[in-house]
């Protein structure tokens, strides 16, 4: 039988939630940026969304008992890569550390808001 859990912030309802884990893989919704009452932050600014969006994922992470190197995926999605690139390369390596899950960098059009330039999810293993 399926062991399932999941999280939500509770701040509004996509029909998603934010983590989903079944028998020890967690499954991360993309995280952008938004503050813990769900305020968007750091609008034309990819540094100030990259660390809160991170900060996001770190949420949903804590919520499963989990840590940053227990995450075996990422995918990064920006709407503007060759001018953002570097700058969140950059952090994300902070952010990992020694770390180095597997991953893909993706560029897209648009996110789901218009001040919204980068959107992150992830897959993670529970110990």
């Amino acid at each position: 039988m399926a062991h399932i859990q999941t999280y939500n912030h509770d701040l509004w309802d996509h029909g998603i939630t934010q983590g989903y884990a079944v028998n020890g893989t967690l499954y991360i919704s993309g995280q952008f940026s938004h503050d813990a009452q769900g305020a968007f932050v750091g609008a034309g600014d990819i540094e100030a969304q990259t660390r809160q969006t991170l900060d996001n994922l770190d949420r949903v992470l804590e919520s499963f008992g989990a840590k940053r190197a227990n995450l075996a995926y990422l995918e990064i999605y920006l709407t503007h890569p060759q001018e953002h690139f570097e700058a969140v390369l950059g952090l994300f390596k902070d952010y990992v550390g020694e770390h180095r899950p597997a991953g893909s960098l993706l560029g897209v059009t648009y996110l789901a808001s218009p001040e919204q330039l980068i959107e992150i999810s992830a897959v993670a293993h529970l110990d």
